[in-house]
């Protein structure tokens, strides 16, 4: 159990320690606010999408998968996003903190802090799982961002040709759409007597796929420097209330909601699962919000502050939550 809080610490302290380097840069006048907003363009344009098209890329077969486990997963995310909506109608009076709220509710980290949890949890059978899962729900993950905060970031509602167009128009939904194409043809493909596919980017043009996957390095890096760059203390005492609802949002109930349905569905046999898929489900469902969250708030439209204020709070209080979801689990045999 010490070997697996040391690993959730290990996973979500880097990202504490990346967001204070930024801040401390900003305080130090190392750079002023418009390099960290060009900055912030750079890593929502080229290099998160870079990011995603390479993790996608990585997946190397769709065979023997759990499908079911794959489609809960993508409906406890929509549920979520529902309940978000709700909720962001009844409590969040602010418009423009209703997107970054919904966004708290259904969306983590997944893709930085939840694959090596998933590592930790389950070894290479669950990491190949949660590589699939999050094929599925990080587009999922994207596509709502697009919509909930395309409909909140101003005074008039976008029509729904709008929202959809701005939906595709997303560098991310772009990448993670040429990352499942690139996939999909490489499976369709001859073999070659070896039994390897007829054409490989990372085999047959290694210094571009070397070049893509170096560039994508530096997403999470950056994105955080320029999180912590843009955060701002003096902020908290007045959006309390709200920070503090999305933290107990994403941290409590999302994990409660979605582990806790799928062990009930798996006790009674509809939904089987195992010691491969639960890793994924933590993953997916009991990690901080993802870092892009803020960054598409700040490129979409909505109450940036409020979107980077809860990156931070759920990545310190996930060292805790994660502790605890995992003793949960793991007192009760499940992992």
């Amino acid at each position: 159990m010490g070997q697996v809080f040391l690993y959730a610490l290990n996973a979500v302290l880097p990202i504490l320690l990346l967001a204070a380097l930024g801040y401390g840069l900003r305080r130090l006048k190392f750079a002023d606010d418009a390099f960290f907003l060009k900055a912030n363009k750079l890593v929502f344009r080229v290099f998160l999408p870079l990011l995603l098209y390479c993790n996608i890329y990585e997946i190397e077969s769709l065979r023997d998968v759990r499908w079911s486990a794959v489609g809960y997963c993508a409906a406890a995310v929509l549920a979520l996003y529902g309940i978000g909506v709700l909720l962001a109608r009844l409590l969040i009076p602010d418009r423009l903190q209703k997107g970054p709220f919904i966004q708290c509710v259904y969306r983590s980290n997944c893709a930085i802090v939840g694959i090596p949890l998933a590592d930790a949890l389950g070894g290479a059978p669950a990491v190949a799982f949660t590589a699939v899962a999050t094929a599925v729900t990080i587009p999922l993950f994207n596509t709502l961002a697009v919509i909930c905060l395309s409909r909140y970031a101003g005074e008039k509602k976008p029509s729904a040709l709008q929202t959809f167009v701005r939906t595709l128009k997303n560098p991310l939904i772009i990448a993670v759409f040429l990352g499942i194409v690139t996939v999909g043809v490489r499976m369709l493909l001859p073999k070659n007597p070896m039994g390897e596919p007829w054409f490989s980017l990372a085999r047959d043009c290694p210094f571009f796929f070397s070049a893509l996957s170096i560039a994508s390095k530096a997403a999470t890096p950056l994105a955080l420097v320029v999180l912590g760059a843009r955060f701002d203390f003096s902020a908290v005492k007045a959006l309390r209330k709200q920070i503090t609802l999305g933290v107990l949002m994403r941290l409590v109930f999302a994990p409660l909601f979605a582990i806790g349905g799928a062990v009930l569905l798996s006790h009674f046999g509809v939904l089987p699962m195992s010691r491969v898929e639960y890793p994924a489900l933590v993953a997916i469902f009991a990690s901080p919000i993802a870092v892009s969250s803020s960054v598409m708030v700040s490129e979409i439209g909505g109450d940036d502050q409020l979107g980077a204020q809860y990156v931070v709070w759920t990545s310190a209080a996930s060292m805790v939550s994660l502790f605890i979801t995992v003793f949960i689990m793991r007192s009760f045999g499940i992992l």
